[in-house]
Parts: C-alpha cells; structure tokens; sequence
C-alpha cells in the first residue's frame, strides 16, 4: 500500500475503553502511515485513563451524553458527518481507519472508496459485520492486534528491556511492511520506526548509526537479517528460524488451547470468532492443521472444549459462531 495519510475515527465502545488496546490499534496504524487526524466517539470519564493517549497522539474527543435511547445512534451519525468532512476538505487525507465493525458504516466506506480513499477496518470479531468487513479496502481483527502487540516485561536490566522491545517492534514493521519480497529498505525502516518512538535514537543505545545498531539486534536475537551496501541497506525477517514452541499433539492440544484463550481472556477478549482463536494458535504453530489430531474442521474442536467446559459455544444474530471463553 503506498498510500500514507491517516485519518483514524474510534469507537470507544468497541475498544472497550482500554487505554493499552488503544495504543496498539494506534501504533497498528502508525505503521501504516501517519495519522493526520484522529477523533474518539463515545468518551466518557470512566474511560479517564485513556487520557495520555488521547493527549499524546492529538486526539480529539466526542463525549457520550447519554439522553433517551438513540445516543449510540448520534454518535454513528456524527462519525459519519466527520469522516466525510475530512474527505471533502482535506486534500492530504488519502487513508482512512475506521474502528468499528457495525454495517451502518458499510455505505460511508463505499462513499470513502468511491472518492479514491483507502479504507481500513479494525473490529473485536464478536461484533464485526460481515458486510463491513467485506467492503474495506482492508480489515483486522482486534484481537490480533491486541496479541500481536510488543511484551512490555519488565527486567532488571533497563537496557536489555530497550533492547528486546526494540527488536520486536522492528520485527512488527518488517512483517508488516517489508515488500513482495520480505524485504525492506532500512532508511524506510527507521522511519516508521520514528513515527512508533518519535523518542527514538539509536545514540541512545550507544551507536553512531542505525545500521549498526541494527547488527548487533541481528547477532544478539538472529530474528532479523541486514544485508546490502550503505547505500542501499536492507533488511528482512530470518526464514530459517526453527519453532520453538514444538508441535500439537492428540496428548498436548487442549492445554496448548486453553492457555491460547486464557492469553486472549486476559487481554479483554471474553467472545472470540474462532477464526481468530486458529489463526493465533498458527503463529506459534504454522504447521498446524486439526485433521493431524483427528478432528475434520476447527469447529469440531471447539465443540470438544465447550464439553470440556473451557468455552461455550454461541451464535450472533447473523448465526456467525462466537467462542465464550469461560
């Protein structure tokens, strides 16, 4: 995608007002491009902690004043006033995010695409619409990009923590980034880095250039890999890593699902489309595939662990099937 300019509309509600989930759609996006303009709907002074965020990142805010039974309805409308808006007057904006997963939003993105915007969709999967989803330019999951987010562990080492916090936001950007090839121009590299870390310096590691930092991260997680001349420096993701996390057998499978939930429950995911749960348990297992451990479809293992009384099986009104992680 070669299209750069952001403008981000948010519903809180579908974030579930969690100060650490909005940072991670927000850096999702920044990876993207920059956010031009961004603007929250549905605040509320219970959300209070989501303050520095918002602040940091010059959001503007929508207060939910809640009077009669279409509040939630005004403030759809409103985000759709807004987003056309910025279409119609704001030339630089070529990108737009939108983060919700409701239908009424389907005929704004034909309008957006219709005027030669790019449209991106970020939803929680047990909301997501079928129809939104189909129509954005691109869609993802929340869940995803809750689980994919950086570990910020703490250590005693202060400078070991910069430094494997470094490593996997730049693993982020190269995923997510890097060309048809896997690869990615380090200049490119650093700055999207920038736009993640405005902070960012890599004297602060104590090296005199990006590329050399960029080498000592290659030998000490050999995760990525630097190559080419100074002139035109790239790097990629190592492909010849091998999985750690060992295989899923008839024996291990459930134990191995149950902490893959636990790990979405933890993050404020308590209802998952298990399309979600698959493509998070093929991260650490790329080889998996349900007919190794004896089951024809994933739903079938689902069923399995709803007896096992680990989930609960339900349906949304568009019969799409939800996991309810007990």
């Amino acid at each position: 995608m070669d299209k750069k300019n952001f403008a981000i509309f948010i519903d809180l509600e579908n974030t579930g007002g969690n100060a650490v989930t909005l940072n991670r759609v927000i850096e999702k996006v920044k990876i993207k491009g920059d956010i031009l303009i961004g603007k929250v709907y549905g605040y509320q002074e219970a959300f209070s902690g989501l303050k520095e965020v918002l602040l940091s990142n010059t959001f503007s805010v929508l207060p939910s004043i809640k009077y009669g039974a279409n509040q939630k309805n005004n403030l759809d409308i409103q985000l759709v006033i807004d987003a056309l808006d910025v279409a119609y007057t704001n030339d630089l904006i070529d990108c737009f995010c939108i983060v919700s997963g409701d239908s009424d939003y389907t005929p704004l993105v034909g309008k957006l695409k219709s005027m030669g915007k790019y449209v991106l969709g970020i939803s929680r999967s047990e909301v997501a619409s079928n129809i939104f989803i189909k129509a954005c330019n691109e869609f993802i999951f929340l869940e995803t990009v809750t689980t994919d987010a950086v570990n910020q562990n703490s250590s005693e080492d202060d400078t070991y923590s910069a430094m494997d916090d470094l490593a996997e936001v730049l693993e982020k950007i190269i995923s997510d980034q890097a060309d048809t090839d896997g690869t990615m121009f380090v200049s490119e590299l650093k700055k999207t880095l920038l736009r993640l870390r405005p902070e960012f310096s890599e004297k602060s590691y104590g090296y005199s250039s990006f590329g050399k930092l960029l080498n000592t991260l290659e030998a000490k997680y050999n995760t990525i890999k630097v190559f080419g001349d100074n002139n035109s420096l790239k790097v990629k993701l190592r492909s010849d890593n091998k999985n750690l996390a060992g295989e899923i057998s008839k024996s291990n499978w459930v134990s191995i699902l149950q902490n893959q939930l636990n790990k979405l429950k933890s993050n404020g995911f308590e209802r998952v489309n298990p399309s979600i749960i698959k493509s998070e348990l093929q991260k650490d297992y790329p080889d998996f595939d349900e007919r190794q451990i004896g089951f024809k479809k994933f739903s079938d293992m689902m069923k399995r662990l709803e007896k096992e009384k680990i989930v609960s099986i339900e349906f949304n009104e568009a019969r799409t099937m939800l996991i309810k992680i007990l």
